[in-house]
């Protein structure tokens, strides 16, 4: 689905506005930006290369005053539910700066649900905001859009970028309001991201895979200078490049790394091992600059920038800034109650571990004792005694959600396996049967026995090795903990295009051990078949 809109020039201001949306659905709209934007300079919109370089069918784009537009990229967070986050490392070890860098634990989620309400998303702008853009946004008159602003916009303090956020949210809340997502009713609006959401799209995502994801740089098939500016005659050479001239990162965006450093919304904070430090700095650059070395271009890489400089706002000539559209997390009452009832049931689930079944109970007395009790100190202390081992239960319910994806992966993987030994086997068998049980064997026969009887054996282990560790993971957690995992997986699935293929294994391994766990049968010839029969 798509949306159109004009504009008109008002020439008292010089200042585009814009004068109606036409067939505009409600919602957010997924385009191809070239049915939007006429080529015609005239028209007074900017023509794609001005603010979609590279464009792709599913980027998002969003109007902007003058004329102008954005190009959003949508970043799937595989959850869904009010209090649901997903699990990601961010940082890196061994850079050398474990005190800024060290890779921690860390949670995210998206501010919006799918239709299927099986994930949620947050969009992400796809180039770094550019000088045109900027000037659109902040600029008394319009800018003349020309090559030449298509720089990123540099040299602003993280005031200046906070306000250009601002301003393009309320300017989209009076001009394009239903070009806007919106969750629960509540519109989206824009800001600086988070280290989380920037670090998390800039690794690629649910794009890459686990390993890819903590790798020090997103997979760059043709190498670095094909994706990134960094300092140096074979790249940058000292010079502040044009937006979108390379090639994106697995998410679809460009000059995540290197060009012009980017600006976070959070403050900057040292870590501390595992965990952040507790003073608050300045303001987080990530990514690195057209003034970084090779060596040094990484995902990884951050740093901090004072918010002033003597009695000024503090600005650099390599820091610049990119935009997430996201929403507010308490959106309605209801929304409220849900979140209410989720937090309710944290670290409190009744699961099918006995010994967090027994923690559970464990919840619940602590819970009836410090209703009971009238010493306020003492109910007091109990009530936090029930909200560490909540936490703690938690964080096992966590830690279990991440080994039940682990053992749903194995499966499907083990799935794949078994095709592909098997229909090996089926066409060595054939080809015995035709050279060999004839009255006139080939003279191969004793070697194509030998060939067939050791696929046969390798065959029969892995089977046997399939059916081990599905009844494994069956009987370890339990038919509701390990379907809630499968649709988690699913999507991850969905989204990661070499995963993709996994995703048939994955639904016929779920049968196979849904079987199991209804009727405690142990069926690997059937298992086999079952994994067998997808080559068909």
């Amino acid at each position: 689905m798509s949306f159109n809109f004009a504009f008109l020039t008002d020439n008292a201001n010089g200042r585009g506005t814009l004068h109606r949306l036409l067939s505009m659905v409600i919602g957010l709209s997924v385009v191809t930006p070239t049915a939007i934007f006429a080529d015609d300079v005239e028209s007074g919109h900017w023509n794609e290369r001005y603010f979609n370089p590279k464009a792709s069918a599913d980027d998002i784009v969003l109007p902007m005053p003058c004329g102008g537009a954005m190009a959003f990229r949508k970043v799937h967070i595989p959850v869904a539910g009010a209090l649901a986050d997903y699990p990601v490392s961010v940082g890196q070890n061994g850079t050398g700066w474990g005190y800024i860098e060290q890779r921690r634990p860390t949670f995210i989620s998206g501010s919006f649900t799918e239709d299927d309400e099986k994930s949620r998303y947050y969009l992400i702008a796809k180039y770094e905001t550019t000088e045109l853009q900027y000037q659109a946004l902040m600029g008394e008159t319009c800018p003349e859009a020309s090559t030449r602003l298509r720089l990123p916009a540099v040299s602003k303090s993280w005031f200046d970028a906070v306000a250009a956020a601002d301003r393009y949210s309320i300017w989209l809340r009076t001009n394009a309001k239903d070009a806007l997502p919106a969750e629960d009713g509540a519109l989206g609006f824009l800001r600086l991201p988070t280290e989380v959401e920037w670090e998390y799209a800039a690794r690629g995502g649910l794009q890459v895979d686990a390993s890819q994801f903590l790798d020090a740089r997103y997979p760059m098939p043709g190498g670095l200078s094909e994706y990134e500016w960094f300092s140096g005659p074979q790249s940058a050479n000292g010079r502040l490049q044009l937006a979108g001239l390379l090639a994106p990162n697995p998410m679809g965006l460009h000059d995540v790394l290197g060009n012009a450093a980017e600006m976070m919304f959070d403050p900057f904070h040292l870590n501390k091992l595992d965990r952040q430090h507790g003073q608050a700095g300045g303001s987080i650059v990530r990514g690195g600059s057209y003034l970084t070395p090779q060596s040094d271009i990484r995902t990884s890489l951050r740093g901090e920038e004072p918010y002033y400089r003597d009695a000024q706002q503090a600005a650099s000539d390599q820091v610049g800034f990119r935009l997430v559209l996201t929403a507010p997390a308490l959106t309605s009452r209801e929304r409220i109650a849900d979140i209410e009832e989720s937090w309710e049931t944290l670290g409190s689930d009744v699961v099918s571990d006995d010994a967090q079944a027994d923690d559970q109970g464990t919840v619940q007395e602590l819970n009836t004792l410090a209703e009971d009790v009238k010493d306020s100190a003492l109910q007091e202390r109990l009530k936090e005694l029930e909200n560490r081992l909540r936490a703690s239960n938690q964080r096992q319910r966590e830690a279990q959600s991440l080994a039940v994806r682990a053992s749903l992966n194995l499966g499907a993987f083990l799935c794949t396996k078994l095709e592909d030994d098997g229909v090996f086997l089926d066409f060595l068998n054939q080809n015995y049967a035709l050279n060999c049980r004839v009255e006139n064997p080939d003279s191969s026969c004793d070697l194509r026995k030998q060939r067939l009887d050791d696929q046969q054996q390798r065959l029969h282990q892995v089977s046997q090795y399939y059916a081990s560790s599905l009844v494994e993971s069956a009987n370890l957690y339990g038919e509701s903990q390990i379907a809630e995992q499968v649709d988690v997986f699913n999507e991850i699935l969905a989204q990661n295009t070499q995963l993709s293929p996994l995703r048939p294994y994955l639904q016929t391994h779920w049968q196979n051990q849904s079987q199991y766990l209804e009727d405690q049968q142990v069926t690997a010839e059937e298992w086999l078949e079952s994994c067998k029969s997808m080559a068909h």
